[in-house]
């Protein structure tokens, strides 16, 4: 039990973050600065060529002003939008077509390292403009303009060596603690094996033979984290995936999915078709190489998830427990079309789908097309599966049950 009033004085001491939101905003003014400087150069140098008093010296030495001025305000760019991200608030970019790549894992070592390398180059620049204008530059100038850029060098290769280790301590002591939000008292494995015997499922539920799709390196320690965390039924693999059994499903598609490339892009997967053709299978093999893509994944079934939805609407806080699962940016729902949900329900699928639209990946899998969704989600079902198809790869699996044919052929033996 934490002491209320060590809570409430670490909670006080966090707020007090905000405090540095003003610096932020300053070297947003400073920026306006640097976009004065920058145009004003560029103005004498267009009169100065105009004039014709400009010499080449003098071009190249105006242009290195140029980019230096551009360099340092894309350090302030770096330090504004990635400071403000790691230690304010975060900033909700989610979806936005010009999110920087770096800012979806940004942190104070990724910030520092990139802080460092932009430095390097603006001494880079500085150092050339030097040796550009060397006849007016005294060799004692060079010398430690020389020394100076080396050290900014030397600085960002050991920064950028300390970062690596530090980097993954603190990600294996995040993964380590239980996940927020979720609720989950039991060890991993052991809620994986609660899982299993919920679902009455068996550990080989769908097809398993021949290889689908090329077999993947070993998942590493945090990776193993994050697949015991998402809460899968049972550990099922790509590889392990029967392609013969299904008589029609789309073998490259599936393979392309496999890279779990569709997670950083953002877009969505349903796997469709009658019950025991390896959909779950499917799932939770694409689950697992998000998650040794580096992603966090929250697995469950239609039912599970509309328990989940019912809840926190019930007590007043579903859009804190949307905003929550934006910490994922994959979400599984499995066997929809299993059970009709009434019409409330329906409309918190709806909700859950349009948050996530063009913000974060889902992964769907029934047992009917899309246009057959009516029959479970009702009068909102053509706008649920509009933004759920739009950026979406549709695999539809045809055959025979996986489990009905083990069950016969065991029957005739």
């Amino acid at each position: 039990m934490r002491n209320p009033t060590t809570t409430t004085l670490g909670y006080a001491l966090f707020a007090t973050r905000w405090l540095q939101a003003p610096l932020y905003f300053g070297l947003v003014a400073a920026q306006g600065v640097y976009v004065y400087k920058f145009f004003k150069e560029l103005w004498t140098l267009i009169l100065m060529c105009v004039t014709g008093h400009a010499t080449e010296t003098y071009v190249m030495l105006a242009v290195l002003k140029l980019v230096d001025v551009v360099m340092i305000a894309n350090l302030l760019i770096m330090v504004i939008v990635g400071g403000y991200e790691t230690f304010v608030s975060r900033i909700g970019l989610q979806g936005h077509r010009d999110q920087p790549e770096w800012l979806s894992h940004v942190n104070s070592n990724v910030l520092k390292v990139k802080l460092a390398t932009a430095i390097v180059g603006i001494s880079s620049v500085h150092l050339l403009q030097m040796f550009v204008d060397v006849h007016h530059t005294s060799r004692h100038a060079l010398l430690w303009g020389t020394v100076i850029h080396m050290a900014f060098i030397f600085s960002a290769a050991i920064l950028a060596y300390m970062s690596g280790p530090m980097a993954a301590h603190g990600d294996r002591g995040h993964a380590e603690r239980p996940q927020a939000g979720a609720g989950r008292t039991t060890p991993p494995q052991a809620e994986q094996e609660q899982g299993d015997q919920r679902h009455g499922k068996p550990e080989q539920e769908g097809p398993a033979a021949t290889p689908a799709v090329p077999r993947q390196p070993g998942p590493d320690a945090d990776a193993e984290v994050r697949i015991r965390a998402a809460g899968f039924p049972a550990r099922k693999l790509l590889e392990d995936f029967d392609q013969q059994h299904p008589r029609g499903f789309d073998r490259e598609t599936v393979a392309r999915l496999g890279k779990a490339e569709f997670v950083a892009a953002r877009r969505n997967v349903v796997l469709v078709g009658p019950p025991g053709t390896g959909k779950t299978h499917l799932a939770i093999g694409l689950g697992v190489r998000a998650c040794q893509a580096g992603h966090r994944v929250l697995f469950s079934t239609a039912a599970e998830w509309a328990a989940r939805l019912s809840d926190a609407r019930a007590a007043g806080r579903l859009d804190a427990e949307l905003a929550a699962l934006d910490e994922y940016p994959l979400l599984i729902v499995d066997e929809v079309g299993y059970t009709p949900f009434d019409a409330a329900t329906a409309g918190l699928f709806f909700r859950l789908v349009a948050h996530r639209y063009e913000r974060a990946s889902l992964i769907v899998t029934g047992d009917r097309p899309l246009g057959r969704w009516d029959e479970v989600f009702g009068a909102c079902a053509p706008a649920l599966a509009d933004r759920l198809a739009h950026h979406a790869d549709v695999v539809r699996l045809d055959g025979d049950s996986y489990r009905t044919r083990r069950a016969t052929s065991a029957w005739a033996d």
